[in-house]
């Protein structure tokens, strides 16, 4: 018991570490946190690794980095992957704005009796083919290029008891597009603490900080005249967006054997934007149908909440859900995310 409350006081401890490592900024009465988003807006590179693909994260306003309970929640805080146990899969794809498509593929493995989980993840975004265009050619000049972002990371995660837990993921992540080609290496850091029975739990996460990226390659294109001009590449080195999340959730009707809910509630600090604030509910039947909605409060474009739902087949080894979600921008218009998770 002794050595249980000396684990989940360094647990608060590190909760503590988080908030004060954030960056210091501009003040702003509504900021729970400072915030660099007036200074810093649209400064960051490598805007892909922001999108969740994770139907289920999506569909509760983005609030997961508590709550995610899948080989998804590596997106979303990589502590989460302790709370598995045995091998855990996730399947994920979103049709997003005019026609950019993203995939993600993930998984978790905890073996039996080990308080160490280890986990893969791979994400990518594809624009499809555009066409090119110039000052003489502006219907197209015949050729295409398209934007292909990559990013892999491991993880490796520990709980320290069953209420306490944290890890770090290494991601190496590459933006490329008409041969050019941007990558550098990330991490995510994160902690999960688990109330006692009292049904409350948070997580904290620290994302996509590590090493500024330098876009290399060449260009040609055709400035004046027929001839090709090769430009030279002078570009500045991009920052990686890193984002601060904390989130706190309540389980209802924990007492019920076929009905439990669960409200959630996520504080997002990027460097290079605002600060919002997220909120969700989730509500379960008998470990078989979910029903999710959230929202998103401070994103000028969510003027709608977002909602999905998933679905179990029961009874049967290995497990499966499937996972829709759902969420539109005011003028971007509909997304849509599907997912598989598999669980041995």
């Amino acid at each position: 018991m002794a050595a249980n409350r000396i684990r989940v006081s360094a647990g608060l401890a590190v909760v503590g570490l988080f908030v004060l490592l954030m960056p210091l900024g501009g003040q702003a009465s509504a900021q729970v946190l400072p915030s660099l988003g007036g200074e810093r807006a649209g400064t960051s590179g490598f805007q892909f690794l922001k999108i969740p693909v994770d139907p289920r994260g999506a569909a509760l306003g983005q609030t997961a980095v508590a709550t995610a309970r899948d080989a998804g929640a590596l997106f979303w805080n990589p502590a989460l992957g302790a709370q598995l146990q045995g091998m855990h899969v996730s399947l994920q794809r979103a049709a997003y704005f005019v026609d950019v498509q993203l995939a993600g593929a993930s998984a978790v493995y905890r073996p039996t009796g080990s308080s160490f989980a280890f986990g893969l993840a791979v994400q990518t975004l594809d624009s499809g083919s555009m066409d090119v265009t110039t000052e003489f050619q502006p219907f197209g000049t015949g050729e295409t290029f398209a934007l292909r972002d990559l990013s892999v990371g491991i993880t490796a995660a520990q709980s320290l008891t069953d209420l306490f837990s944290y890890g770090i993921t290494a991601k190496y992540v590459r933006e490329s597009v008409a041969g050019l080609t941007n990558s550098t290496y990330v991490f995510d850091l994160g902690i999960f603490y688990k109330v006692g029975s009292t049904g409350a739990q948070m997580g904290v996460a620290v994302r996509n900080f590590g090493l500024d990226g330098t876009p290399s390659g060449e260009l040609e294109r055709t400035v004046v005249g027929p001839n090709p001009v090769r430009l030279e590449t002078d570009f500045e080195r991009a920052t990686a967006p890193t984002t601060f999340m904390m989130g706190v959730a309540y389980e209802l009707l924990r007492e019920s054997s076929q009905h439990t809910a669960t409200v959630s509630a996520q504080l997002n600090n990027p460097a290079d934007n605002a600060e919002t604030w997220n909120m969700g509910i989730e509500y379960a039947w008998q470990s078989t149908l979910w029903l999710r909605t959230g929202y998103r409060l401070g994103v000028e474009e969510s003027t709608a909440p977002s909602f999905g739902f998933g679905l179990a087949i029961p009874g049967i080894t290995p497990s499966l859900r499937a996972d829709y979600g759902f969420n539109r921008l005011e003028r971007l218009g509909n997304v849509h995310r599907i997912g598989l998770n598999i669980s041995i």
